[in-house]
Order: structure tokens, then C-alpha cells, then sequence
């Protein structure tokens, strides 16, 4: 029985970590959709969300499987809870890069309206975020993979250098409007994408969260990480 559950659980993670990586790829996409503002790179970013939806569900079955069959204890348990809550949030994140990726498109289709469109301008602080929001997501892969919980608490302090960059986000989008009227329709789609990578910079953060309880038993969501 032991030797099942641990070929069970090493399963699990298999297709847990090939989730993250899918995941991961379609940030960073969505990133480079935006730099680029490449609405067929974004749309192939929305075509991929239903590939992350079905790993969310196989995973979601082989956590039961397991609960079901071997009826895990101690640190096994809190593995294989720590996954069925990770796995929600790696489809949620998923959802957020699409939904940054649908921005992209209203973007080009924004412009496209335009007899002679003005030239789209990117606040200089959306790199802060795509960088720390792209480095969160890739070190909570990490700290996943090697049990890693001092990289999974350096995480949660990553947070407020993306809450910081978003706010400065905002100050730039009204500075870029008041100079130039022009953009006033690029404006409020901007700032929705910056918002996504904060939520996605978020959700990571619950992720960093769940694994310091799987290696550690304890709960941090309600604590300040110092």
C-alpha cells in the first residue's frame, strides 16, 4: 500500500508540474502579446485555455483517486490537499493570462477603428510586473519541485514589488492621458492588464502560501510574512 500511494502521489505531481509549465507558458505568451501587441499570438493564448481547463480536471481526479483508495495521513495528506488547492489556482491563473490576452485583441481592435490610430504607449512600470509577476510564478514552480519553503516565503515577498509597479502603472496611464487625449481608449484596457498580472502575482502568492503548509503544517494566509 505504501509503494502505490507513492507512486500515486508521484504521479500527481508529474501532471501537476506539466499544468504549471503549460500555465507558464501561456503567461509568459500573454506577456509578449502585450509588448508586442500581437492579437494572433494573444488569441492563441485563449485557444490554450481549454487545454489548461482539462489538466485541471485530471488533476483534480487523481487527488480524489488518491484520497479515496489510500486515504493518505500526515505529510502525504497535506501533499495531495496542498495540490487540489494549487491545482484551482494554476486554472485560475490560466483564466488570467487569457483574460490579459482578450485585452491585447480589443487593443488591436480598438486601434483598428481609428482612421489614422495614435501610437499605443505602454507605461514604462507594466516591465516591473511582467518581470516579478513572471519570477514568482517560475520560483513557485521551483520551491513546488524541490520543497523548497525559504523560496516559497521569498515569494510572498515579492508581492508588494507588483502591487507597487501597478499603482505606478495607473499614475503613468493619467499622465499619458492628460498629454495626449488620443489615448483616453487605450487607457481603461491597459489598466485591466495591469490588474490581471496583479491578480495573477496574487494567486501565486496563495500557491507559495499552500506549499509552505505542505512542508511545513503551517498556515500562513492570515500571518504578515516578515
Amino acid at each position: 500500500m505504501t509503494t502505490d500511494i507513492h507512486s500515486s502521489i508521484d504521479t500527481l505531481k508529474q501532471h501537476l508540474l506539466y499544468l504549471g509549465t503549460v500555465v507558464e507558458e501561456g503567461i509568459k505568451n500573454s506577456i509578449t502579446s502585450v509588448r508586442t501587441l500581437d492579437a494572433v499570438l494573444a488569441a492563441q493564448v485563449q485557444e490554450a485555455d481549454s487545454k489548461i481547463n482539462a489538466l485541471e480536471v485530471d488533476v483534480e481526479e487523481d487527488c480524489l483517486k488518491i484520497l479515496a483508495l489510500h486515504q493518505p495521513v500526515a505529510s502525504d495528506l497535506r501533499f495531495v490537499v496542498t495540490s487540489l488547492k494549487m491545482n484551482r489556482e494554476l486554472e485560475r491563473i490560466g483564466d488570467l493570462a487569457s483574460k490579459v490576452a482578450d485585452k491585447v485583441i480589443l487593443l488591436d481592435s480598438a486601434k483598428g477603428q481609428e482612421n489614422n490610430p495614435p501610437v499605443i504607449t505602454i507605461p514604462a512600470d507594466f516591465e516591473p510586473i511582467f518581470a516579478t509577476t513572471l519570477k514568482m510564478f517560475s520560483y513557485c514552480l521551483d520551491a513546488f519541485i524541490n520543497e523548497d519553503s525559504d523560496l516559497a516565503y521569498r515569494i510572498c515577498l515579492m508581492d508588494d514589488e507588483v502591487d507597487t509597479a501597478k499603482r505606478n502603472v495607473r499614475k503613468q496611464l493619467e499622465d499619458i492621458v492628460a498629454h495626449d487625449p488620443n489615448q483616453q481608449v487605450y487607457g481603461p484596457l491597459l489598466l485591466s492588464i495591469a490588474r490581471g498580472m496583479e491578480r495573477i502575482a496574487d494567486h501565486t502568492t496563495n500557491t507559495a502560501e499552500d506549499i509552505i503548509y505542505m512542508l511545513q503544517g503551517r498556515i500562513v494566509r492570515h500571518e504578515q510574512v516578515l
